[in-house]
């Protein structure tokens, strides 16, 4: 899948001359293109090249030194943007908005350093995000490319040779990193004693290969070339000869130093055609996308480069722009004039998205849960809104037992006394059914005790109620619960359709307290599905409204709850720091306002970020927290999901004991409160627990459970399911 606009710059050789053409995507085929004809000296660009090999190489063993590198890199990017583009390319790439530049080569040119230009304010690489497409005179007429499925599979191969300790950390890194965040890849480690009799038996089964260690060149015989193994050069001619008859992967991250000639610290003079008879004999063979690396970093910073980059691909970023924000994280980290950020090369499409951005994050913690407890939680807020605007129209005037009955149903909800709620409630209604101020609170104490069917019950009635009265504030209240409660049990046309209605609705009567509830959740909706620019947009207008409104207890509330989503929109980003400061920012509201319940996704969210930074005592610290709240206020769904979470943690941190206690109470949880998706969660996770322990009676046995819920709502994970049952057999 191709995302955003992309800028194309062609360049073609034509004897002492280059002509070049600058095109947006839509542009790329026309019936007449528009190229310029520069006039060039090949040999002094090929001088250049060589010069910027020179800068790149020298020692830098201080700040002077390297400062005066960077500044001899940039002279020379800058001399390659004089020589090569003509004027109004280069004022079109200065002045470009664009996210993504293909370079679109001759095979002649490869030994330019196109990601190096330079034009005198940023380097092109670090700009856009950049991709070589090259133009060759072989045949690829009999290409096999891969057909991409939503769950891919991905192998790692990590320090073939065991004499490269770094490249068996990046491996392991990986390995870890794609566990945590994404159920989209089943991935293989494979490290130590790789031998190529492994790599081209398997090397086919997978969609991602990611390869660290060693990669040998040979300048007399490039087909010699290729990655150093156990037993010997896995090869670019071994390369060439399995494209004929498998699909190699989807994309190649070889992560290697040209060591067998050269200091592995260092470029050779002829980098480009050894990285680049690597790529093209991956892309000859139907690979998509090669990354290849020109020198060996320090261990510290390939381990930032590899996780931003991975970060940033499951998440649903273009490969290009993936590769672009790892350079510029590895910027942020060691300073522009380190050049870590030199290392990287992406031959392929950069608008490529390998992974679309899911409705729910995944496994840890279960994001379908993760997002359900969002939906219910926070919903739990929508309840109290409005009742101090619409308290005195619709408080009975002539009934104190009524009124006195209502109030108190308010302060037992406050304090998570739900059947006390329950009961007191009831007696409003018996009194009278036109007082609609009840429905929400009864809806919101049945939802607190997982019955489903009685919360949507008494808010469709709300909604009902609400028309046959003409009330249009409560009307729209009722639009935006009620969405609330179908976008929770999955039916998202439905929730849309109510929250749209209320926005409508709210604009109408002007009513702006009701639009900014409206806008919030309708901001979530678009977290669920992914859409984060657009929730950010949201939930930006939400808040300038609540801040309209600085003395006003719904509005401070409701903009504690806007600054909440936003962090979960940083989560889901994995810009971990802003979603920290504003899940704080929400933090002292709520506690100032003591709103508990709200106050426990606070602590939940941010032990789920410490969750994914590895500091598992700080995450359990905070997940006790929300879950001590949710105990005092006996809001069993919460803690069913919660319970799910800390056994998830236990489980990552080998303390299978407890791992185990924690999804067992969440399945007893889960079947008392009939939370079918909190079930087949904790079975799934008990079932991993068992697997792992070689329990394979207890694991098939949860695992199918899980299966048959996941069946019914959720055929990704049903499948997902269905191979980890297989894999059983194998233990």
């Amino acid at each position: 899948m191709l995302s955003g606009k992309i800028l194309i710059l062609e360049v073609f050789r034509q004897e002492n001359s280059l002509r070049i053409g600058l095109f947006d995507q839509g542009q790329a085929t026309p019936t007449l293109r528009h190229y310029r004809q520069v006039g060039v000296s090949f040999s002094e660009l090929k001088h250049l090249s060589l010069e910027m090999i020179e800068v790149l190489n020298r020692k830098a063993v201080d700040k002077a030194s390297r400062l005066e590198q960077l500044k001899d890199l940039e002279k020379i990017g800058r001399l390659f943007w004089d020589h090569l583009l003509s004027r109004s390319i280069k004022e079109r790439l200065k002045n470009s908005q664009h996210a993504s530049l293909v370079l679109s080569l001759d095979e002649e040119l490869i030994y330019i350093p196109w990601e190096l230009i330079f034009d005198g304010t940023d380097f092109l690489c670090l700009k856009f995000s950049l991709g070589r497409l090259v133009r060759s005179k072989g045949d690829g007429t009999s290409l096999q490319y891969r057909e991409l499925s939503d769950s891919l599979r991905m192998l790692v191969l990590a320090d073939p040779n065991a004499d490269l300790n770094s490249a068996y950390a990046e491996g392991l890194n990986i390995k870890n990193q794609f566990n945590h965040k994404t159920k989209k890849v089943r991935l293989d480690f494979k490290s130590r004693n790789i031998n190529k009799h492994y790599v081209k038996k398997n090397i086919c089964d997978y969609d991602i290969v990611h390869f660290a260690g060693h990669c040998e060149f040979d300048k007399s015989e490039t087909k010699g070339s290729g990655w150093v193994l156990s037993d010997g050069v896995f090869s670019v001619d071994d390369i060439l000869k399995m494209g004929q008859s498998c699909s190699l992967p989807a994309m190649v991250f070889s992560n290697a130093c040209h060591s067998a000639e050269v200091n592995p610290a260092l470029i050779d003079t002829e980098y480009q055609l050894a990285n680049y008879s690597m790529a093209s004999a991956f892309l000859f063979s139907g690979v998509r996308h090669y990354i290849g690396s020109i020198r060996k970093i320090e261990d510290g910073a390939s381990l930032v480069f590899a996780r931003e980059f991975y970060a940033k691909l499951i998440s649903g970023v273009s490969v290009g722009e993936s590769l672009r924000s790892a350079k510029l994280k590895l910027v942020k980290d060691y300073g522009l004039a380190s050049l870590h950020w030199v290392n990287y090369l992406l031959y392929g499409d950069p608008g490529f998205i390998f992974f679309k951005i899911p409705k729910h994050r995944e496994f840890r913690p279960k994001p379908l849960m993760f997002s359900r407890k969002i939906l219910v939680k926070t919903g739990l807020a929508v309840i109290l809104v409005g009742l101090c605007i619409f308290l005195g129209f619709w408080l009975p005037k002539a009934n104190p037992t009524k009124l006195y009955l209502y109030l108190n149903a308010v302060s037992e909800f406050r304090k998570g006394n739900n059947q006390e709620v329950i009961v007191l409630g009831q007696k409003v209604m018996n009194k009278d059914q036109d007082f609609l101020a009840v429905y929400p609170l009864l809806a919101g104490a049945y939802q607190r005790l997982g019955d489903k069917n009685k919360a949507l019950k008494y808010y469709s009635e709300y909604m009902l109620s609400s028309e046959k009265l003409n009330d249009l504030g409560h009307l729209g209240l009722a639009y935006i619960k009620l969405g609330w409660s179908y976008q929770a049990d999955g039916q998202y046309e439905k929730a849309k359709e109510l929250y749209e209605k209320a926005i409508n609705l709210s604009r109408q009567t002007k009513n702006k307290l009701n639009e900014a509830l409206a806008l919030r959740k309708l901001a979530v909706w678009h977290i669920d599905k992914g859409n984060y620019d657009q929730a950010l947009d949201l939930l930006t207008k939400s808040a300038a409204i609540n801040l309209e409104y600085p003395g006003k207890f719904d509005n401070i509330k409701n903009l504690a709850c806007d600054y909440f989503d936003i962090g979960l929109v940083f989560t889901n980003k994995n810009d971990y720091a802003a979603a920290k400061d504003f899940y704080g920012k929400s933090q002292k509201i709520f506690q100032k306002l003591k709103l508990y319940n709200e106050l426990s996704d606070c602590y939940y969210n941010l032990g789920e970020i410490y969750f994914f930074e590895k500091q598992y005592l700080k995450a359990l610290d905070y997940y006790y927290k929300g879950l001590r709240l949710d105990q005092k206020h006996d809001n069993k769904v919460n803690l069913a999901c919660g319970y799910n979470m800390i056994g998830e943690l236990y489980l990552e941190m080998d303390n299978l004991d407890k791992a185990e206690g924690y999804f067992k109470q969440s399945i007893a949880l889960s079947e008392k409160i009939n939370s079918r998706m909190d079930l087949a969660c904790a079975n799934h996770n008990l079932g991993l627990l068992y697997k792992k322990s070689r329990r394979k009676n207890l694991a098939r046995d949860h695992l199918r459970r899980a299966q048959e819920i996941y069946s019914l709502v959720d055929q990704e994970e049903y499948q997902q399911i269905r191979k980890e049952i297989s894999e059983l057999d194998s233990l």
